[in-house]
C-alpha cells in the first residue's frame, strides 16, 4: 500500500508565509502539520528540511551590506525559527518530533548525528533538519539533499506553489506545458530549474529520486507515499 516508507519532505520558508510578505502564517503551519500527520499515521517516517526565505535570505544579505558568509548564516538561524515553529505545530496535533541543527544551539535543538536521527525515525518521530548543512555557501536544496542521502530516504519530496515541473513558469506563461516524468539527464539539457545544481548532482549521482508537487493540495502528500502519479518524479 505504502510505496515510499522513508521520505524527506523539502519546504520553502516562502510556503510559511501563506498571503503575508513575510513572517509565518499560523494557518499555513496548521495546514502543513496535518498533512505531516496523516503520513505518520499510515507508517511512513518523515524528515523535513525546511528553508528560511520568509524570515531571512542569505543570498540577498548583500543588498543591506552584510557579508555573504555573514548573511548565510543570518539564513540558517531563519530555518531554526522555522522548524521551531513547525515542531511546536506537530506536537500540538500529537505527534513526535525531534528539531535537529547543524550548528549546534543544545538549549533548543539536537546536535546532527546521523545514527540518532535515523533512531528517531525507526521510532516513528518525524525529523526536522535545520541550520542547512551548517556550512555558508550552501543551499537548504543541498542540505536536503545531503541529509536525504545520509537517513537513506527513498524520495525527496519537493513541495511548490504548482502541481510540478513545467517547460516556463506557468504563473507567468499560459502555455507552458507540466512534464509528468523526466530523467535527471534532460532536466539538464532543458535547463529546468528543480533545486540547485549542488542539490541536484547529488541525487542524479546517488539514483534518489525528486518528486515536485503542490504542496497547498490537502492530499498530495499522501496520495504520493501511495504510489500515485502526483506531479513530476525526476529519476534515472
Amino acid at each position: 500500500m505504502i510505496k515510499y516508507k522513508r521520505v524527506l519532505l523539502k519546504l520553502s520558508g516562502e510556503s510559511l508565509m501563506g498571503k503575508q510578505k513575510f513572517g509565518i502564517d499560523p494557518n499555513m503551519l496548521s495546514h502543513y502539520a496535518y498533512q505531516i500527520k496523516a503520513l505518520t499515521e499510515v507508517g511512513v517516517q518523515v524528515a523535513i528540511v525546511i528553508g528560511g526565505g520568509n524570515i531571512f535570505r542569505g543570498l540577498q544579505a548583500s543588498e543591506s551590506g552584510i557579508e555573504r558568509v555573514q548573511g548565510d548564516y543570518m539564513g540558517m538561524m531563519a530555518t531554526v525559527i522555522n522548524g521551531m515553529a513547525l515542531q511546536s505545530a506537530l506536537e500540538t496535533i500529537g505527534v513526535f518530533t525531534r528539531l535537529i541543527s547543524a550548528i549546534e544551539m543544545k538549549q533548543i535543538a539536537e546536535p546532527y548525528i546521523r545514527r540518532r536521527a535515523i533512531r528517531h525515525l525507526e521510532k516513528g518521530r518525524v525529523v526536522i533538519f535545520s541550520s542547512g548543512i551548517g556550512s555558508p555557501y550552501f543551499t537548504t536544496d543541498s542540505a536536503a539533499a545531503l541529509r536525504a542521502n545520509e537517513i537513506n530516504a527513498d524520495v525527496i519530496l519537493k513541495g511548490t506553489r504548482v502541481d510540478g515541473i513545467y517547460t516556463a513558469d506557468p504563473e507567468k506563461d499560459p502555455a507552458a506545458t507540466k512534464f509528468d516524468k523526466l530523467t535527471f539527464a534532460k532536466v539538464i539539457s532543458l535547463g529546468l530549474s528543480v533545486m540547485d545544481m549542488t542539490a541536484f548532482t547529488l541525487c542524479r549521482e546517488n539514483n534518489l529520486p525528486i518528486i515536485v508537487f503542490d504542496i497547498n493540495h490537502n492530499e498530495n502528500l499522501l496520495r504520493i507515499v501511495k504510489g500515485e502519479a502526483v506531479g513530476t518524479l525526476v529519476e534515472g
